[in-house]
């Protein structure tokens, strides 16, 4: 191979992806180590939503550090960081409201602050980014910024989760590196 192919031709099979020129958010592997609001998070789980009327599937990165849980994700480009709540937490009884109309109310209440309903998704969730998905519907609720939410999913019949969050910026996390669990 000559010095024109090195500088022009393409990558063999066998050349590997430069792993510090990798380390940027939207490749975050598990086992991966990150700084994010002076802690040190660890990447423990990965998945990928697909929801039919988005072109674009959503990634989730599950994060730890001392004991918490984060889960990082990554939609039309922009991110958020949230954490898992319980769907009582919501004021109202949404989950029966959901059981009853197959839909959420218009407007719910989170620790004071009165959320909007902002869009409803379904589709599927993929661990690990591949393989068969499980069946979900999800609503996103936003405040009046636009920048703090609520989301609620079903994933069966009687099944539900919530999640609480905010918009970040990929800017915020800092110092990537490879790690291992």
């Amino acid at each position: 191979m000559g010095l024109r192919d090195r500088l022009f031709g393409k990558k063999t099979a066998d050349e590997a992806p430069d792993p510090l020129a990798d380390l940027v958010l939207e490749k975050l592997k598990v086992g991966y180590l990150v700084d994010y609001d002076m802690q040190t998070w660890q990447v423990t789980s990965y998945c990928r939503y697909n929801f039919s009327g988005k072109d674009d599937s959503v990634e989730e990165w599950e994060i730890t550090a001392a004991g918490e849980q984060r889960f990082l994700e990554r939609a039309d480009g922009a991110w958020s960081l949230s954490r898992k709540m319980s769907i009582g937490d919501i004021g109202g009884d949404v989950r029966q409201h959901i059981l009853d109309h197959e839909d959420p109310p218009e407007r719910i209440v989170f620790e004071g602050t009165e959320f909007n309903l902002d869009a409803s998704y379904s589709g599927q969730m993929l661990p690990e980014g591949t393989g068969p998905g499980r069946d979900v519907i999800r609503w996103e609720f936003l405040d009046g910024t636009e920048t703090t939410f609520v989301g609620v999913e079903q994933w069966s019949e009687t099944e539900f989760a919530a999640a609480a969050g905010f918009v970040v910026e990929d800017y915020q996390f800092t110092h990537i590196l490879p790690g291992s669990l």
